[in-house]
């Protein structure tokens, strides 16, 4: 099998762990190449150019070939500079990083969520973090074929902002009857401003949380994230 070879493509790390003595296992997402594992040979070496350049949140260009699997880091560039993030808005990122480990398959690109992927780690350093957060996780759904109806109803009605909903997440939302019966509570308020990406409420934004909680912990298979329980324990403090 003849090996690919790739120059100098947009990506992100996403992980790293130590591998052998001197070398690392790395997790990257590449723009036009999807997730990527790479072995970075040599990299924990005291005098490596490319120790400093892998970290996380940090727009790069990397090269690589690959046969099988795995493939071999070649160079690594600066594509900008790391976005600076502390406490909550920090594990928000490692959040998104954990997410898409856990539901993007290896080599599967998706480019419009890399691009929000990158707006949103911005977004994260803003006055708005939860609601970009939000927002990400919708197009995460989108991207991966589990997209959410937001604007009808199971039954094919438009979604009225005045009426409170159950989220059946197979069917879509249908009008509540004293919020009994199976499905997410939601306000159509809270839909329609997920729709349009305006998530000003701070109702709303609780809202858009639980129900996007709900739709991830369905693909993810019950298996919890290491992130989401950080993040509790971070609210619960503040």
């Amino acid at each position: 099998m003849k090996a690919e070879r790739v120059a100098l493509a947009p990506a992100y790390l996403l992980h790293q762990r130590a591998w052998r003595e001197t070398s690392k296992l790395l997790e990257v997402w590449s723009r036009d190449h999807g997730r990527i594992g790479l072995v970075a040979r040599g990299v924990r070496r005291p005098n490596s150019p490319q120790r400093s350049l892998l970290q996380p949140f940090t727009p790069l260009l990397m090269s690589w070939s690959q046969r099988g699997e795995l493939g071999n880091l070649g160079a690594v560039e600066s594509a900008g500079p790391p976005t600076i993030l502390k406490g909550r808005p920090l594990m928000a990122a490692f959040y998104m990083n954990e997410l898409l480990l856990r539901l993007l398959p290896r080599q599967d690109a998706h480019v419009s969520l890399y691009d929000a992927y990158a707006r949103t780690l911005e977004a994260l350093a803003g006055e708005k973090p939860a609601a970009s957060l939000r927002l990400f996780e919708i197009q995460l759904l989108s991207s991966i074929g589990y997209g959410l109806n937001l604007n009808q109803t199971s039954s094919g009605e438009d979604v009225d902002a005045g009426q409170d909903y159950l989220y059946d997440l197979d069917a879509g939302p249908r009008p509540a009857q004293g919020r009994k019966g199976p499905g997410v509570p939601v306000s159509g308020r809270a839909l329609l401003a997920l729709a349009s990406g305006t998530l000003d409420d701070a109702g709303d934004l609780k809202a858009a949380k639980r129900l996007l909680a709900a739709a991830l912990e369905l693909h993810l298979d019950g298996r919890a994230l290491k992130t989401s329980g950080v993040m509790r324990a971070l609210a619960r403090k503040s």
